[in-house]
């Protein structure tokens, strides 16, 4: 059965309420679901929490939701590149729990595979784990960690077929496997619709996980930081 939609309007359409956990891929402004993001910030949706491991920068990626005012809570690894998300933070107008980066993936992994929490070492003795359990593995203190399930999912592919099969490019991959598994309902866009199902061998998400898909609009990709150096002259 086909779960492609006309757009990313209509492959939302129905699944955004106030108060909503969504969870989003991508790493900074690379492997971003931007339609599927502009269709929530144009929905005017409330109260959210957002799941990834930065919100973009600023006026860019999850960094409109900010501008929006749409956003109560986020649970991210990273804050650096977006001034605004630093300021509401510090403003008090946006509750933050911080996750390391490999812990924050390991809950989205875990609330897609059915764990409900898992102990690791890192963040032991910081303000990550205040409130949490703790146990010793083999002598060496350990934090208990809870899984994530969002109520939404929203990933960005290379290439889908109608399936919901979904394949990424390079590190645009990033986090979109994680959160395509953790959301109740998964949503998708992608970069190429193919004409037949993709090849088994290059699925890295299985339809199973998507609910619905979109083709996305062309656009260009952004970069956050363009680091460049002088060009060698011939022979030197």
């Amino acid at each position: 059965m086909s779960k492609l939609c006309a757009n990313a309007e209509a492959a939302l359409a129905g699944v955004l309420t106030d108060g909503m956990t969504i969870a989003v891929g991508g790493f900074g402004l690379c492997g971003v679901p931007n339609d599927l993001i502009e269709v929530v910030r144009d929905s005017g949706v409330t109260g959210l929490t957002i799941v990834s491991n930065n919100m973009g920068v600023d006026g860019k990626g999850l960094g409109l939701l900010l501008e929006n005012r749409q956003v109560t809570k986020v649970i991210a690894s990273y804050v650096g590149e977006n001034k605004l998300f630093a300021q509401q933070y510090l403003d008090k107008v946006l509750d933050v729990e911080f996750s390391p980066q490999g812990t924050l993936a390991e809950r989205m992994r875990a609330g897609g595979a059915g764990i409900a929490a898992f102990y690791t070492r890192a963040g032991v003795g910081t303000p990550v784990a205040e409130g949490k359990p703790h146990a010793d593995f083999d002598g060496v203190p350990h934090v208990q960690e809870r899984a994530i399930v969002a109520d939404l999912a929203l990933v960005h592919a290379h290439t889908a077929d109608r399936a919901g099969n979904l394949s990424y490019r390079a590190a645009a991959r990033n986090f979109n496997p994680l959160v395509a598994t953790c959301g109740r309902v998964t949503v998708a866009e992608t970069e190429h619709l193919a004409e037949d199902f993709i090849d088994p061998g290059s699925v890295a998400t299985p339809g199973v996980y998507v609910d619905r898909l979109a083709v996305a609009r062309e656009r260009i990709k952004e970069i956050e930081k363009r680091t460049i150096r002088p060009r060698m002259a011939v022979g030197a």
